[in-house]
């Protein structure tokens, strides 16, 4: 009897015909195949139902978007806690004529707090027109000024809740209630990662805390945990408990992961309809490659010093969060493709939360803020990234343009501002308004759906089309609304 007919005999003995094992293997092996075929053909496409089947196989490969983008990786600046628009990019004459009278639109029922009056407040700071645009900017915001040609100002933006919990949710998933994908789960479900060393989602958080909702607000929802942002720390480990265990060798880690994967993969093989396991396995390699890449990242000493002190680093104020500007550019660089950067702490005073002194509140977090951000600008555009980047400035509602208490302002979800740049905007131009307070949008409003259908169309994708099947029904990010903003496209 020769060798093929003894295996053959075997297998038969142990349960397992050849027919079996051919399926098998078809269904396993094959599928892996098909897939890296595909993949380095350039013939996935994001976002068709097939997808969610190949993304069980390798959840970062990289796809191809529907059509072609104009940005392939996003920075969000989330300013957490609500930045006044009245005080930074929606200046407002009116609320000094007012001054003392109660404004006419406003509603008790919109307030948040009992508190909260009719009165007009006026705002603190002065504006003036900046770049050949003449985009109004207050004076907290000098550095930024001196960019405003490149900035895409949105004065109409509204959301549906003036809670800070169900506003993060929404402005971070399309939805009010928590247990949705966030919009960098989308991208990297979507598109994949262009890094094969660095998760495709990272997250930069403020050096006193994460917002409210935590995790909930970068998280992965019902898709796969590999689509989840990824906390990095600025200094040190950028991961906790990525560094090798004392004692272990690079060479030793290679050997054992090497191991592990032709044992997942002999399973793989029996028992193909699993496609977790090779999620599995890609989620160890990558894990091994952080493990030699990511510390590099976040060395910053490799900057030199006029960058970092461009970015803020060497004066207390805006050390911190120049550093995770100065970080994000490096992850872009690298093919991260979506990179959120937290300003504001986990309590409302250490936040953009200004109820009670909106001056002191606001002079504080644009002070941290303002150079940094022209610095990345800046940075973004001279490496010539910025057309590929889109970086987006928001909060996830405005503040209301009368007072709380005596010199705060409330929350305000029915009109505030946000302000796109680079990626494919078109630059020193201004979309919408809201009314002579500035309490409500009132010209071209932009709903979240909106904002959200519109990054992905610069990245590439139909918002329509990127779905994710849960629970019997196809998911999207934009739900069943949202319209791309074709007016504020170069």
């Amino acid at each position: 009897m020769n060798d093929a007919r003894v295996r053959s005999r075997l297998m038969e003995e142990k349960g397992v015909s050849r027919r079996e094992m051919l399926a098998a293997a078809t269904g396993g092996f094959g599928t892996l195949a098909l897939h890296a075929m595909l993949d380095r053909d350039g013939l996935l496409a994001a976002g068709n139902p097939s997808d969610q089947d190949i993304a069980a196989i390798n959840p970062m490969a990289a796809r191809v978007p529907h059509f072609a983008p104009k940005a392939t990786s996003v920075i969000f600046l989330f300013m957490y806690g609500g930045p006044s628009q009245v005080d930074t990019f929606d200046p407002k004459p009116a609320l000094k004529q007012w001054e003392g009278k109660e404004i006419p639109v406003f509603k008790k029922k919109h307030a948040f707090f009992k508190e909260t009056k009719a009165t007009a407040m006026p705002s603190p700071y002065a504006f003036a027109k900046h770049g050949q645009a003449g985009i109004e900017i207050s004076d907290r915001y000098p550095n930024l000024a001196k960019v405003a040609d490149e900035l895409c100002v949105v004065r109409s933006m509204h959301c549906q809740s003036n809670n800070h919990g169900p506003a993060l949710f929404q402005m971070n998933t399309g939805f009010v209630v928590p247990g949705h994908p966030s919009m960098g789960s989308w991208l990297t479900y979507g598109l994949g990662s262009v890094s094969q060393n660095l998760p495709g989602y990272v997250v930069l958080l403020d050096q006193r805390g994460a917002p409210v909702n935590g995790t909930l607000n970068w998280t992965s929802g019902f898709m796969p945990a590999a689509y989840q942002g990824v906390p990095f720390r600025p200094t040190g480990s950028p991961i906790l408990n990525l560094g090798l265990a004392d004692g272990v060798s690079a060479k030793q880690q290679r050997a054992r992961l090497a191991l592990l994967q032709r044992w997942n993969e002999r399973y793989a093989a029996a028992n193909p309809g699993e496609s977790e396991l090779s999620a599995r396995i890609a989620s160890y390699e990558l894990a091994y490659r952080m493990q030699m890449h990511a510390p590099d990242v976040v060395d910053l000493s490799k900057e030199s010093a006029a960058t970092r002190a461009v970015y803020g680093m060497d004066n207390k104020t805006t050390q911190f969060f120049g550093r995770n500007c100065l970080l994000a550019r490096r992850l872009v660089e690298r093919g991260v493709r979506f990179v959120q950067v937290y300003s504001g702490g986990n309590e409302g005073p250490t936040a953009w939360d200004a109820h009670k002194d909106l001056k002191g509140n606001h002079d504080r977090q644009c002070a941290q803020t303002d150079q940094p951000i022209a610095a990345l600008l800046t940075d973004l555009k001279a490496r010539g990234l910025l057309d590929t980047t889109l970086v987006v400035w928001g909060g996830e509602f405005g503040r209301m343009p009368t007072h709380q208490g005596s010199s705060g302002r409330d929350h305000n979800p029915y009109g505030f501002t946000m302000w796109m740049a680079g990626g494919g905007v078109k630059p020193g131009t201004i979309y919408g308004a809201s009314d002579e307070f500035g309490y409500a949008a009132t010209e071209n409003k932009v709903h979240v759906h909106d904002l959200h259908a519109t990054i992905l169309h610069l990245l590439g994708i139909n918002h329509k089309k990127l779905t994710y099947r849960h629970l019997g029904r196809e998911f999207r990010l934009t739900d069943v609304a949202g319209n791309v903003v074709h007016d504020v496209l170069a």
